[in-house]
């Protein structure tokens, strides 16, 4: 088994935590995305898709997309639970990560990479390329604001994103916001105390730091 990964990499990141919250150790390879290793013959006859993460299995089985790792990792080693512990759990799990996807993550990715001016032909990860779209760098910076207000008026009816314990929903959102804050210079606002209070909780667990 190994795990294709790049260290700053926010999906890389997501994977790595669920794994050190479940104590679980996979070999890793990075691949140096500035070099651009996604894209040589090497990587692509691996993975067709050019991305990180990338997990291949001992018999040769690969598997992609950051949702698709985390549920073999789950089945594997159910505790402790990061995707729900029955029905209607595993379901808020599900539609509260999904949220943070596409309120969150989703706009925040797409700010940066037509953003950063490394990326000026790589505004889309995966196999091709494409030009980025200046427009879509504001129109993301609004949207994360709208995401941090409606996250921080959620927190203030829960502990959690998908409600009392840790799970993978916490992982997407934490990692949203600190990346964010990092690339596009978008901290948490001083009056999203309860977005603050969930943020400085989660940072504090070992798993963020690996």
């Amino acid at each position: 088994m190994r795990l294709y990964d790049y260290p700053v990499a926010p999906n890389c990141r997501r994977v790595r935590i669920f794994l050190a919250e479940k104590g679980i150790s996979v070999p890793s390879q990075t691949i140096d995305l500035p070099r651009q290793e996604q894209l040589t013959p090497a990587y692509r006859s691996i993975n067709p898709r050019c991305t990180v993460p990338a997990l291949q299995l001992d018999d040769g089985t690969l598997i992609t997309e950051v949702l698709a790792i985390w549920r073999y990792f789950e089945e594997a080693e159910p505790e402790p639970p990061l995707l729900g512990r029955d029905a209607q759990d595993k379901a808020l799990v599900t539609m509260w990560e999904r949220r943070m996807e596409l309120d969150g993550f989703l706009p925040g990715m797409e700010a940066v990479r037509n953003f950063l001016r490394g990326l000026r032909s790589r505004a889309l990860a995966g196999p091709r390329d494409y030009a980025q779209i200046p427009a879509l760098v504001e129109r993301g910076k609004l949207q994360l604001a709208d995401f941090f207000f409606d996250l921080d008026e959620h927190l203030s009816r829960s502990p959690y994103v998908a409600g009392a314990e840790f799970t993978a929903a916490d992982i997407t959102g934490f990692v949203t916001l600190d990346f964010v804050a990092g690339r596009l210079k978008l901290p948490i606002p001083d009056d999203h105390i309860h977005l603050r209070r969930w943020s400085e909780d989660v940072a504090s667990r070992p798993s963020f730091h690996v």
